[in-house]
């Protein structure tokens, strides 16, 4: 196990001269206060175990936060370098700590304690009054006594102050990244002092950025506290076939320097290395100095000495994480540099001061130190004791240096129980076998089946075998019998993966755990008889990869023919869009042509996306961000003409608001004769290829990123995917162009580019996977063919890349098998798959522009020229935007009141069939009653309703999708395109939950004339009208009584 060094003791940090008394209770609060010193990710935890466990209310807590930030994501601290983004990091926002009643204080730390009068005093002079201290004080780097490498860990921070040559640098907080980004622009030769896990991420992320970098390591192997040497060879191999070179068995004699700058190291053998940078990370030891200072037990080689509940030599005083070392561990005064120890500490004290259930105090025991990483692209995990005594075990060992891979695990002498193991290469098989580890119970199978699996054998026999007492998620202590009891109680339809996260939390920690859960889940279904389906919707038993095969394979061009060979009923609002797509996506039709109108969603349709109110706004493209002044004065003027609110997209685009439906044509024509296309901000479809200006006026650019911007954009417009499709070239490792955040991306060095993929923001952000380095922007092009070519084939509706990566077996390693060394044999056919969509490009704006007959189906009204909107409209900043809905939204009127105050009846003309399109809806006005018609061609029938939600009292439900619903699909149903919610054609009943209701109108058809059961105009007017019921400025609706509101 590691051995943590501890520096010469402090004299302890100064006290500030004047004292401030701080007491953060208000009038008449007498809860006890809590002081946790240190906000770092223990620290942290501690405070989120109070909030939830002291249910009574016990305790004020007030938690102080040394750096300038509070507590972020030290596990995750490399990923900065990818992103430059230090909130990315954040654990928990002020307003959490606001919302739970503590007190923050950032960049102050406590460096007193009075226990005789239980007083704590910081930095800057206040001082407080505790009932019970925490101390989350964590680490400081371990700086080995070399000649050169000089630091002040004394109250420095958390890397302490570099009093040596300039070159030399911790590897402990943002503030280090910071300057190791900054000296790594003019000193590209790197050396990294250290072999352990945090020593393999700075290596990695010194080559992420462009340095040529050495691994230096004294002992005779890599991670030798979790490895052993044949795994480390294995580790070393693939290290080094990155270009990083593994320097073994060398003792760094001394730094050298010149004029107080580094120049190289000097090794204990004579040699030299030359080398401008050096990043240290060879351990840690404990933050100990207040600890010291107060009088407090330390250990043998420091660290604060504490019990099993974590209770130092002052019952009132707690410490927990790396700052503390263990009395009673096994290994010894022993300090625990990983965070899963420290969070079980912190849980520990935080359910014994809140009061255990139990009635017995919780105790912290031997901690499980089991680890998985990948480390510069290799799998690396330990668990269990990988280095047991020989006279306890014995070992089985498979080593492969030709697919490099390596697997020891250790059992019990009589086979029955494993004991611990180390994996290399791959580490699929982690969670099982530090689950059975674990577990501790007698195995299922023979011990040589855990080094050399049967063959077929899929693991799912290894998961049902597993006792009910299996911790499937250690995140969140979730047992493989809670999942089963669970699916066990669940129906048909609640039984899926996602109830499951939902009602057990297994998968929503780190999500680690995933894996064996989806193998759970398949296996117990299949074991309780159940059919795991993969359904599109209730109209297709086929999920959306099979139906794109089926569509490609059977030449299908058409959703009816394709719903009477492969589906039943009449489609619905996922299906319907999902083959669109896959049409598209295939034969890269016009969408608007005639066969496929009914299928797309209302943005499709109409080319735009629908907005509040049913206006549209209107996007077109500009690609990789450039525009010319003479465009940017003719989005003005089209603008100002039409009236229309515009603003900057995060995408380097002008979003223009408020377009009229029927104004469309016309807006489009304006941008297109002056050379503007579709932006395809209404499709799912590539949106933008955002740039920043590169080497074109950046004197960091490495690469021309607007040119290379505009090449990607122009290749891949209008190219339809499951999703929303989001690019980005950044000219240099600067990132300004956010690339890491794209579904795929590109980002410039010196030698071509990095080509990233799976990123996105939104909701659930992920970074992109670097997937290929170097590559020329030829090499570039190619592969993302590729990459998109077989996203489009595999993904499932409506899910984004990120989604699809996470969710594909083997993730990234699987796709470069697939798109780099071919695998499959299909990189051509997806590459001339992609050249086809190419080729067949057409500005969808412009196709309708030139097309009078697709102008029609733009009107907003079948029988009259007229145009009203559908909400009234409110100043803001010069311009305008739709007043806000009202509280009254979602109420509705009731078909009965209606029809009983209507009177004289009569069968009205409202237009002939060719007004009203094949399975899809249209407007009629009658008086200044909106009436929706649909011609519902699929079922051979006809149904009206008034034409507005009364969600949101939004007049566009001629504008939603028509479907089936139902066993045998019986219910017609249209489906509003704002907020999805569904309504019966036949009686206007909402049947997706809501208490609302539409009225509706018989329809006939005669010799090619369409009618509907109306009254004389101006009748419905009291009750229906727009006027009566549109959302004004004051955000109320206009009627003085009578109409649907009221």
């Amino acid at each position: 196990m590691k051995v943590f060094a501890i520096a010469a003791p402090p004299s302890g940090p100064p006290i500030p001269d004047v004292l401030k008394p701080y007491d953060p209770r208000v009038a008449d609060d007498t809860r006890e206060i809590v002081v946790v010193v240190g906000n770092g990710m223990v620290g942290l935890r501690c405070c989120e175990k109070l909030v939830e466990l002291d249910t009574m209310r016990q305790y004020k807590v007030v938690t102080f936060c040394e750096e300038k930030r509070s507590a972020y994501h030290r596990m995750n601290m490399t990923q900065y370098f990818e992103t430059r983004d230090k909130a990315a990091l954040s654990l928990a926002s002020e307003d959490w700590y606001q919302e739970n009643d503590i007190d923050l204080l950032v960049g102050d730390a406590v460096v007193s304690i009075d226990r005789a009068r239980k007083v704590v005093i910081s930095r800057s002079g206040k001082e407080l009054r505790y009932d019970k201290v925490v101390l989350a004080t964590g680490s400081v780097p371990f700086y080995p006594p070399v000649p050169g490498i000089q630091f002040d860990t004394a109250y420095a921070g958390c890397s302490g102050e570099n009093q040596g040559p300039a070159g030399v640098f911790g590897y402990r907080s943002l503030e280090d990244l910071d300057n190791i980004i900054e000296y790594s622009q003019k000193n590209k030769k790197v050396a990294v002092m250290g072999g352990g896990l945090l020593g393999l991420e700075a290596a990695k992320a010194a080559h992420d950025l462009g340095c040529e970098v050495h691994v230096i390591e004294m002992a005779d192997w890599l991670m030798c506290r979790q490895i052993n040497q044949e795994a480390s060879d294995i580790l070393v191999s693939k290290i080094e076939d990155l270009g990083i070179k593994v320097h073994l068995g060398a003792v760094t004699q001394e730094v050298m320097s010149e004029d107080g700058v580094m120049t190289g190291l000097r090794f204990k053998d004579g040699s030299e290395l030359d080398v401008g940078m050096l990043i240290v990370s060879t351990g840690i030891s404990p933050r100990d100095e207040l600890a010291r200072t107060a009088g407090l037990e330390l250990g043998p080689r420091g660290g604060v000495a504490v019990d099993s509940q974590c209770r130092t030599s002052d019952a009132d005083i707690f410490s927990v994480g790396e700052a503390c070392v263990h009395k009673h561990s096994k290994y010894g005064s022993f300090v625990y540099g990983l965070v899963a120890p420290g969070y079980e500490m912190a849980e520990v004290v935080a359910q014994n001061l809140a009061g255990s259930d139990a009635g017995e105090p919780r105790t912290f025991g031997e901690a499980d130190l089991s680890t998985k990483l990948k480390l510069l692209g290799c799998d690396v995990a330990s668990f269990g004791e990988p280095f047991p005594q020989e006279e306890d075990s014995i070992s089985l060992e498979m080593n492969d240096p030709f697919s490099r891979l390596y697997k020891k695990l250790h059992f019990s002498p009589d086979g029955k129980k494993l004991i611990g193991g180390i994996l290399v290469g791959d580490a699929s098989d982690y969670q099982l076998l530090a689950g059975l580890c674990k577990a501790g119970d007698d195995l299922p199978k023979d011990p040589k089946e855990y080094i050399y699996p049967s063959a077929g054998d899929s693991g799912t026999d290894d998961v049902l075998s597993l006792p009910a007492s299996f911790q499937v998620c250690s995140c969140n202590d979730v047992s493989k019998g809670a999942i089963t009891d669970f699916m066990a109680a669940a129906s048909d339809a609640d039984c899926t993966v996602g109830n499951i996260k939902a009602c057990t939390g297994a998968g929503t920690g780190c999500g680690g755990c995933m894996p064996m859960v989806g193998d759970l889940f398949a296996a117990e279904m299949k074991a309780q008889g159940r059919t795991m389906k993969k359904d599109l919707c209730e109209h297709f038993a086929y999920s959306r990869q099979e139906l794109f095969d089926l569509v490609r394979l059977g030449d299908i061009t058409t959703f009816e023919e394709m719903i009477r060979v492969w589906g039943k009923g009449d489609g619905c609002e996922i299906c319907k869009p999902a083959m669109a797509s896959i049409f598209a996506s295939i034969n890269s039709e016009f969408i608007l042509e005639d066969e496929h109108l009914h299928t797309l969603d209302t943005n499709d349709r109409f080319l735009a996306n629908i907005q509040r109110g049913g206006t549209y706004s209107v996007v077109p493209r500009v690609p990789g961000g450039e525009i010319t002044p003479a465009k940017l004065k003719v989005i003005a003027e089209v603008a100002e003409e039409y009236g229309l609110y515009t603003k900057i997209t995060g995408g380097q685009r002008i979003d223009l608001f408020g377009a009229h439906k029927q104004d469309l044509p016309d807006i489009w024509r304006a941008l297109v004769e002056a050379g503007f296309e579709s932006g395809h901000a209404y499709g799912k479809a590539l949106r933008t290829v955002k740039s920043c200006v590169g080497s074109e006026w950046c004197r960091f650019g490495q690469q021309q990123s607007v040119s290379f911007a505009i090449q990607v954009e122009e290749r891949y417009k209008g190219i339809r995917a499951p999703h929303k499709i989001k690019s980005a070239v950044s000219g240099c490792i600067r990132e300004c162009a956010e690339a890491q955040s794209k579904d795929f991306a590109y980002i410039a060095t010196e030698e071509g580019y990095n080509f990233y993929i799976g990123g996105n923001g939104g909701a659930k952000p992920r970074h992109a996977d670097l997937f290929l380095t170097g590559a020329t922007a030829e090499e570039c092009i190619a592969m993302t063919d590729r990459f998109l070519m077989f996203y489009i084939r595999t993904a499932k509706p409506l899910e984004r890349t990120a989604w699809w990566m996470d969710r594909i077996e083997g993730g990234v390693d699987y796709l470069r098998e697939v798109l780099i060394e071919d695998s499959l044999g299909i990189c051509a056919e997806l590459e001339a798959d992609m050249q086809s969509l190419v080729d067949k490009y057409k500005c969808e704006w412009a196709e309708v522009v030139n097309n009078p007959e697709a102008q029609k189906r733009f009107r907003q009204f079948t029988n009259t020229e007229e145009k009203e909107y559908g909400i009234d409209f409110v100043d803001v900043r010069g311009m305008r935007r739709p007043a806000d809905w009202f509280a009254g939204s979602g109420e509705s009127l009731k078909v009965d009141d209606v029809e009983m105050k209507w009177s004289g009846l009569e069968w009205q003309k409202v237009g002939v069939v060719a007004d009203f399109p094949p399975n899809s809806g249209a407007t009629v006005k009658w008086g200044d009653v909106q009436i929706a018609v649909f011609n519902f061609a699929m079922k051979g029938e006809w149904y009206a309703t008034h034409n507005m939600c009364p969600h949101k009292k939004a007049f566009v439900l001629d504008q939603g999708l028509l479907g089936s619903a139902g066993e045998d699909g019986e219910v017609p149903k249209v489906v509003c395109p704002l907020h999805k919610k569904q309504f019966d054609l036949r009686n206007g009943e909402c049947i997706s939950g809501d208490d609302m209701e539409l009225p509706t109108f018989e329809v006939k058809v005669e010799n090619g004339e369409v009618f509907l059961m109306l009254p004389e105009v101006g009748a419905l007017d009291r009750f229906l009208s727009t006027k009566n019921n549109i959302v004004t400025a004051d955000g109320l609706h206009s009627c003085s009584g009578g109409c649907a509101s009221c």
